[in-house]
């Protein structure tokens, strides 16, 4: 069983009580041995949801967004705040919250692209950016909202803090030792490092899995080509099915090494359409086997890691 480490907070305040914030909350109130008075308080886009999240039992209470006391309420006396909102609302959330921060508050996040965010947080929070610990859990389902939340989403899973120089070292070990409290292994990286790894193992797929939907939705027969459609085409497209405002902002946020990564793409497509051509099935051959071989190499190393992470301390 995955070690959790010993951690402690009064009151958590998460901005977006979906997949990705839901299940943090459901985390450290059901995993392991997380101390002190737990209130975690949700803040939404709509009641709605906030009135799922606190009837699911995720959240304790739920403040709106433009209600001024009730947000000042809500992160008073606050230790930490989760932005697990789409990367374009960083900036504004963080004005709006900006007045209201107790100067011992610190504030994470959960995006995907790094280098806007910290942009945005160094814009939003001037001087007090030393409040601000950049951060990004791997982890996701198909499923959004709060109802997809699950306590064990992270166990096992990689949380990568961007830590700023002007973060005391405290702060980023309490994100740190938060994030330990799901069974999540926490890595470190610079943002620009985090935007150029994700850009090729996470953004870059989600595009091409949206391309081919969209290239079958342009074709004439496009509804006798899903009719066909089986495993290779599910497990393809299944991220797909992921939030497209999400994907949006991913896209735009990080589009310089997007950019780099789908011109790397396009000439392995190239190079293939040439073989494809030419019947050259050596060609062919020689990629799929070393693609083939790396995956495997991968996922063995991958099981081996996952197994040395569960195993007892």
């Amino acid at each position: 069983m995955t070690d959790v480490a010993a951690f402690s907070f009064n009151k958590l305040v998460i901005f977006g009580v979906g997949l990705i914030g839901g299940s943090l909350a459901r985390a450290l109130r059901e995993r392991g041995e997380v101390e002190g008075a737990r209130k975690v308080i949700g803040v939404g886009r709509s009641p709605a949801s906030s009135a799922r999240a606190q009837a699911l039992g995720v959240i304790d209470g739920a403040a709106a967004l433009n209600d001024d006391t009730a947000l000042r309420e809500a992160l008073r006396g606050a230790d930490f705040v989760l932005l697990a909102a789409p990367v374009a609302q960083t900036q504004p959330l963080l004005e709006r919250i900006a007045p209201y921060l107790d100067t011992a508050t610190i504030v994470t996040d959960a995006g995907s692209t790094k280098s806007d965010v910290v942009g945005a947080a160094r814009a939003a929070l001037g001087a007090r950016i030393g409040q601000f610990v950049p951060g990004h859990p791997i982890a996701g389902r198909e499923s959004s909202g709060v109802d997809a939340a699950l306590p064990d989403l992270y166990v096992s899973r990689n949380v990568v803090l961007c830590p700023l120089s002007e973060n005391a070292p405290e702060a980023v070990e309490r994100v740190a030792a938060m994030w330990r409290a799901t069974g999540a292994l926490v890595r470190e990286m610079t943002p620009e490092q985090h935007d150029r790894v994700f850009a090729s193992v996470s953004h870059l797929p989600h595009v091409l899995s949206f391309a081919l939907v969209e290239q079958i939705l342009n074709s004439p027969d496009a509804a006798l080509k899903f009719s066909f459609a089986a495993g290779g085409f599910r497990d393809f497209t299944r991220i797909a099915a992921s939030s497209p405002e999400m994907w949006r902002d991913v896209c735009v946020a990080n589009r310089a090494a997007l950019l780099d990564e789908l011109d790397a793409y396009t000439d392995v497509l190239a190079r293939l359409r040439s073989a494809i051509e030419a019947a050259d099935g050596a060609a062919l051959e020689a990629v799929f086997a070393r693609s083939r071989l790396a995956l495997t190499e991968w996922q063995e190393q991958r099981a081996a890691g996952l197994a040395r992470s569960d195993a007892p301390k």
